[in-house]
């Protein structure tokens, strides 16, 4: 297996494709459907695919009614403009779940805030991996 695709539902592919972009500092653009786009590194490595809910008939993105949107699930990115990323998450919400702090297991900078589905996002600093 060389990568995954993670796929999460939202109730505005539009809109959560805005937020991150804006989040990762990307150029805005649409995605490729209203109701499914992925957001694509620089090289084109996909780093998270928007499903609308019950666009098809997967049965755990049938309805934000029957699952609640995020349980059991942590999205978590490696960034190389930690700084960056910190800036511009501040100019997307109102508070974070977890201010910047050093991550004891990876011993690098993280903060982790809610998406506008309520899904938990981390960023953390790429260290040398």
């Amino acid at each position: 297996m060389r990568r995954t695709w993670t796929i999460i539902a939202v109730g505005s592919v539009v809109g959560s494709f805005k937020w991150y972009q804006a989040l990762f500092g990307q150029p805005a653009m649409l995605p490729a459907h209203d109701y499914f786009g992925q957001i694509l590194d620089s090289d084109g490595t996909v780093l998270l695919c928007l499903h609308a809910w019950g666009a098809h008939e997967h049965p755990s993105l049938m309805s934000p009614d029957r699952a609640t949107p995020g349980n059991g699930l942590l999205l978590f990115f490696r960034v190389d403009d930690f700084d960056r990323a910190l800036e511009r998450a501040r100019a997307l919400v109102a508070r974070f779940e977890e201010e910047p702090h050093v991550n004891p297991n990876t011993e690098t900078m993280e903060f982790s805030l809610r998406d506008p589905d309520g899904y938990y996002v981390t960023i953390s600093a790429r260290g040398a991996d």
